[in-house]
């Protein structure tokens, strides 16, 4: 995922040097960090040949909230190989995972140039010798926005249509690693740093290639899903292809929706709409709004299930898809969290927040951890940040002076034992039965043993497909709905334009979940029929939790 992107960068893409006869070659700049020069050898900073070239470097990490069976896989699908000779026993992030590869590093028999800051390169040297006192944490260098999941990280260069690249987007980049021990700024001695005007922005931007690689890329694929079972690019193991027998689409719902009905005290209408959650995402945007965001808010949680009821549901909804997040919305979790990236001027970095995630990374919300207490200032905008998340599907950035919102697409489930005091798009009180409330533990446990590797395949693949996949609405369609709905405004007078705009979505999920290319009458019929009995359920609530719309 795209965390930062750095300032543009003027570099040599081919450079002259002169040799100590007098004759002069050419050398390619491209692809590296630094200038190559043998010894004696010099550049001609006036050159006529010298090209300049501009590239842009991406501050990128692992998908923030990947999922260990994400992880797992990913591994089964490189082949190993033995540690890296060349890294030394300096090494601070571990490459035995790594395919072998070409590593850009030091020539110990040639002297080497930054190509960035063009000047020679600077072995280590001892602290006698007087190395700089300012040292920024591997914590704050490698910015995971999930401290509690750290993520790895990469500076990564590209070379072409630097415009394609936005914040938090999902890329895959293929190109050479450089772990040159000359880009590490904080092994720079004072003579060397003495006219640098922020020795924090320089190590900020120049960290220890151990820690934070470098990759020059050539090839670069945006992702549309994080799921690695359905990453073409990946030699997928034959022992996972062959785990169960292909399933109908139809079975697979039934069974999914199965057992989402298990995990949720018996509530059928409760698995309808969560399984619609899990497969939502934004398809399309106005001025106004993002269409297709499902946040969806399940309350009337019962008590007698809340201390440990929402860490094991969230259990079984981490094994389906390939990111997602659970967040107890703990007085200390809101009062001191940073939720929001936030421009560090000091260091030329966007600190990460909470909030910055990969799109269709699921966030769940747990309401049912707030205790009595006051929220402070950071809590209060935190609670205004996931406000801003939920109803615009967007992150504000803070640069200080101003800020800007940034499109994102974070599907949000937020549990509560009453209505969620945040907004959401469907509010579902939940209503459990009477004897599954009694056996929740065994339901729960019994969920998780349902869910084999080969079913969990197709239930992954299953939601992954459903949510990548096209729906469309016929001329027809559109005019039946378009006179239900006339005829819905003349039964209701309270029904608007946001209820149109909700049973759309509704009926849209409900057709994709059933396999379904285009919208019919009969999950139009079914979609209206789900949230009427949804909106019976609220008005059944007491007047303080049903007050609100949706």
């Amino acid at each position: 995922m795209v965390q930062d992107m750095m300032d543009p960068e003027i570099y040599l893409e081919r450079y002259e040097v002169k040799l100590d006869d007098g004759s002069a070659r050419l050398q390619p700049g491209k692809y590296r960090d630094c200038l190559r020069l043998g010894k004696g050898e010099q550049l001609d900073y006036n050159a006529e040949n010298n090209v300049h070239g501009e590239r842009r470097t991406l501050f990128v990490v692992s998908v923030p909230g990947l999922n260990d069976w994400a992880k797992e896989h990913e591994k089964q699908c490189n082949p190993q190989f033995e540690q890296l000779p060349s890294v030394g026993s300096g090494v601070k992030r571990a490459l035995d995972d790594q395919e072998d590869m070409e590593v850009d590093k030091a020539d110990e028999s040639k002297g080497i140039s930054s190509a960035k800051k063009q000047c020679v390169s600077v072995e280590r040297q001892a602290e006698t010798n007087g190395c700089s006192s300012t040292v920024l944490g591997p914590d704050y260098l490698i910015n995971s926005p999930l401290p509690s999941r750290p993520s790895m990280a990469c500076m990564v260069k590209v070379y072409e249509d630097f415009d394609k690249y936005t914040l938090n987007s999902l890329m895959d980049f293929v190109g050479f690693l450089s772990v040159d021990p000359a880009l590490d700024a904080s092994t720079l001695d004072v003579e060397v740093m003495k006219d640098v005007e922020s020795l924090a922005e320089l190590q900020a931007q120049n960290p220890s290639p151990f820690l934070i690689p470098r990759l020059h890329a050539f090839a670069v694929k945006s992702l549309c899903h994080a799921n690695p079972m359905l990453d073409e690019s990946l030699q997928q193991p034959a022992a996972v292809e062959a785990l169960h027998a292909p399933q109908s689409l139809e079975t697979i719902h039934k069974d999914l929706r199965m057992l989402l009905k298990l995990c949720l005290f018996d509530d059928e209408l409760a698995a309808e709409y969560l399984l619609c959650h899990l497969i939502s995402t934004v398809y399309s945007r106005s001025e106004m709004q993002s269409i297709g965001k499902f946040t969806l808010n399940i309350c009337n949680l019962p008590k007698e299930c809340l201390e440990h009821y929402t860490t094991k549901l969230y259990e079984v909804l981490e094994l389906l898809v390939p990111a997602s997040h659970y967040l107890p919305m703990t007085l200390e979790t809101m009062n001191t969290s940073a939720f929001t990236p936030k421009k560090d001027y000091e260091t030329n970095k966007l600190v990460s927040g909470l909030l910055q995630l990969a799109p269709h990374t699921h966030l769940v919300l747990d309401e049912t951890r707030m205790q009595q207490g006051k929220l402070e200032a950071n809590g209060v905008q935190a609670v205004q940040h996931l406000a801003n998340l939920i109803n615009n599907q967007q992150l504000k950035c803070d640069f200080q002076y101003y800020q800007i919102d940034y499109n994102v697409d974070i599907p949000v489930l937020v549990l509560s034992e009453g209505r969620s005091m945040l907004p959401s798009d469907f509010v579902l009180p939940l209503k459990a039965d009477e004897k599954a409330i009694q056996i929740w533990e065994e339901s729960l446990k019994a969920a998780l043993h349902y869910l084999q590797p080969g079913r969990l395949q197709q239930f992954r693949n299953y939601l992954t497909t459903s949510r990548i996949g096209q729906f469309s609405v016929s001329e027809e369609h559109t005019e039946m709905i378009q006179q239900e709905f006339v005829d819905m405004r003349k039964a209701n007078v309270k029904s608007n334009a946001d209820d149109l705009h909700c049973l759309l979505v509704l009926s849209r999920l409900l057709g994709i979940a059933r396999g379904h290319l285009t919208l019919d009458k009969e999950t139009w019929h079914l979609a209206t029929e789900f949230e009427s009995k949804r909106r019976q359920r609220l008005q059944a609530l007491p007047k303080s939790s049903a007050s609100m719309r949706n």
